[in-house]
Protein backbone atom coordinates (compact mmCIF):
# COMPACT_ATOMS: atom_id res chain seq x y z
CA UNK A 1 0.00 0.00 0.00
CA UNK A 2 1.33 3.63 -0.88
CA UNK A 3 1.99 5.51 2.10
CA UNK A 4 0.49 9.49 3.11
CA UNK A 5 4.00 10.82 1.81
CA UNK A 6 4.20 9.00 -1.42
CA UNK A 7 0.43 9.93 -1.69
CA UNK A 8 1.52 13.62 -1.54
CA UNK A 9 4.17 13.39 -4.04
CA UNK A 10 2.10 11.87 -6.52
CA UNK A 11 -0.19 14.46 -6.00
CA UNK A 12 2.28 17.19 -6.73
CA UNK A 13 3.77 15.03 -9.95
CA UNK A 14 0.46 14.85 -11.41
CA UNK A 15 0.50 18.90 -11.23
CA UNK A 16 3.39 19.23 -13.29
CA UNK A 17 2.99 16.72 -15.96
CA UNK A 18 4.71 17.41 -19.54
CA UNK A 19 1.26 18.23 -21.46
CA UNK A 20 -2.59 18.16 -20.43
CA UNK A 21 -4.19 15.10 -19.73
CA UNK A 22 -7.21 14.29 -21.68
CA UNK A 23 -10.37 14.68 -19.93
CA UNK A 24 -10.78 10.89 -19.13
CA UNK A 25 -7.27 10.77 -17.23
CA UNK A 26 -8.22 13.87 -15.30
CA UNK A 27 -11.69 12.53 -14.25
CA UNK A 28 -9.70 9.17 -13.29
CA UNK A 29 -7.69 11.02 -11.74
CA UNK A 30 -9.77 13.12 -9.65
CA UNK A 31 -12.11 10.34 -8.67
CA UNK A 32 -9.23 8.35 -7.71
CA UNK A 33 -7.94 11.24 -5.96
CA UNK A 34 -11.36 12.31 -3.90
CA UNK A 35 -11.81 9.17 -3.15
CA UNK A 36 -8.35 8.51 -1.15
CA UNK A 37 -9.19 11.81 0.67
CA UNK A 38 -12.67 11.38 1.93
CA UNK A 39 -14.25 7.80 0.68
CA UNK A 40 -17.49 7.27 -0.97
CA UNK A 41 -19.40 10.20 -3.05
CA UNK A 42 -20.94 12.29 0.26
CA UNK A 43 -23.21 15.01 -1.98
CA UNK A 44 -26.10 14.65 -4.42
CA UNK A 45 -26.07 14.58 -7.44
CA UNK A 46 -25.44 18.07 -9.43
CA UNK A 47 -28.38 18.77 -11.74
CA UNK A 48 -28.99 20.65 -14.49
CA UNK A 49 -26.28 21.76 -17.39
CA UNK A 50 -23.85 21.15 -14.58
CA UNK A 51 -22.28 18.94 -17.29
CA UNK A 52 -18.32 19.45 -15.69
CA UNK A 53 -19.73 18.44 -12.27
CA UNK A 54 -21.96 15.81 -13.19
CA UNK A 55 -19.19 14.00 -15.15
CA UNK A 56 -16.81 14.92 -11.83
CA UNK A 57 -18.96 13.53 -9.35
CA UNK A 58 -20.15 10.28 -11.85
CA UNK A 59 -16.41 9.43 -11.98
CA UNK A 60 -16.07 9.50 -8.24
CA UNK A 61 -19.41 7.11 -7.56
CA UNK A 62 -17.22 4.76 -9.96
CA UNK A 63 -14.76 4.09 -7.42
CA UNK A 64 -17.70 3.40 -4.35
CA UNK A 65 -17.19 1.03 -1.91
CA UNK A 66 -13.26 1.21 -2.86
CA UNK A 67 -10.98 1.84 0.37
CA UNK A 68 -9.53 5.04 0.90
CA UNK A 69 -6.03 2.92 1.00
CA UNK A 70 -7.26 1.31 -2.32
CA UNK A 71 -7.57 4.44 -4.07
CA UNK A 72 -4.37 5.95 -2.88
CA UNK A 73 -2.39 2.98 -3.61
CA UNK A 74 -4.18 2.97 -7.37
CA UNK A 75 -3.70 6.73 -7.61
CA UNK A 76 0.15 6.87 -7.31
CA UNK A 77 0.55 3.80 -9.73
CA UNK A 78 -1.69 5.99 -12.13
CA UNK A 79 0.31 8.92 -11.58
CA UNK A 80 3.64 6.88 -12.26
CA UNK A 81 2.54 5.29 -15.47
CA UNK A 82 1.65 8.91 -16.61
CA UNK A 83 4.95 10.06 -15.67
CA UNK A 84 6.63 7.07 -16.88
Amino acid sequence: MATQQEFENAVAKSKTLPERPSNDVLLKLYALYKQATEGDVNTERPGGFDFKNIAKWDAWKKQEGKSQEEAREEYVQYVNELVG
